[in-house]
């Protein structure tokens, strides 16, 4: 099958990331991953959610939107809707899973770290861009409270990577783009630390089911992504944990 930009069926799009692009945010970045564009920032503030006040231990939230012409045609906006549309909603969940499973809260102490993931323009994997892209910026935003003197260490455990996977036209193909995202007839997004641990698989067909072997193939695959998204991330952040 041929892929735009002669990609090979495992190779992953190119990876931009530039840090601190948000003058005002404790830690920021600008996303590219191919053609999709995240702006993502990490803002540091010193109370913790009602169920969490008094035990010393401190919280991540995320929240995700598009902007009107990140796509083909304008979105609505959730503000004007009224509503956070259920897509944003599972995707800002997934983005704050992925980054709670490697923080240290009681390291971190009473306060929220908020991630915001504005997709100025989305052309697939916006999800697991978002992830990648946050990552960069929760660490920097932490590694701010560390030179403040607020915490000691920077309170993260292990690196997370994320990325999609899928099987367009009997092909398996990894990290997809929006053109072969319409088309494919599996769909699959992981997301997984350097330790190999899954934080969580997405994994839907689209017409008829897929096999117990191409699910296993395809998580093959989008773990090789991953080693190489977490290798981006060490050579950007260096040593962390």
């Amino acid at each position: 099958m041929f892929r735009s930009n002669n990609r090979k069926y495992n190779e992953l799009r190119p990876i931009k990331i530039k840090r601190n692009y948000i003058k005002y945010a404790e830690g920021s970045t600008l996303m590219e991953m191919g053609d999709t564009k995240i702006i993502c920032t990490a803002t540091v503030e010193d109370k913790v959610p009602l169920f969490l006040r008094g035990k010393k231990r401190g919280w991540i939230s995320a929240e995700y939107s598009m902007i009107p012409r990140a796509n083909q045609n304008r979105n609505i906006r959730d503000s004007v809707k009224g509503k956070i549309s259920g897509r944003s909603s599972e995707i800002q969940r997934l983005i704050g899973r992925s980054l709670r499973s490697v923080v240290d809260f009681v390291e971190l102490g009473e306060r929220t770290i908020w991630i915001d993931c504005d997709v100025v323009q989305a052309d697939g994997g916006t999800r697991t861009s978002a992830i990648i892209g946050s990552f960069v910026a929760l660490f920097d935003a932490l590694n701010y409270l560390k030179a403040e003197g607020q915490i000691i260490e920077i309170p993260i455990k292990d690196y997370v990577g994320a990325i999609s996977a899928g099987i367009v036209e009997g092909e398996m193909l990894l990290d997809l783009n929006y053109e072969e995202d319409s088309r494919a007839q599996v769909d699959l997004n992981m997301v997984m630390t350097e330790k190999g641990e899954v934080v969580e698989i997405q994994g839907t067909a689209e017409g008829k089911p897929f096999s117990k072997r191409n699910l296993q193939e395809l998580i093959k695959l989008a773990e090789t992504g991953i080693k190489q998204i977490i290798e981006k991330e060490k050579n950007i952040l260096g040593e962390i944990c």
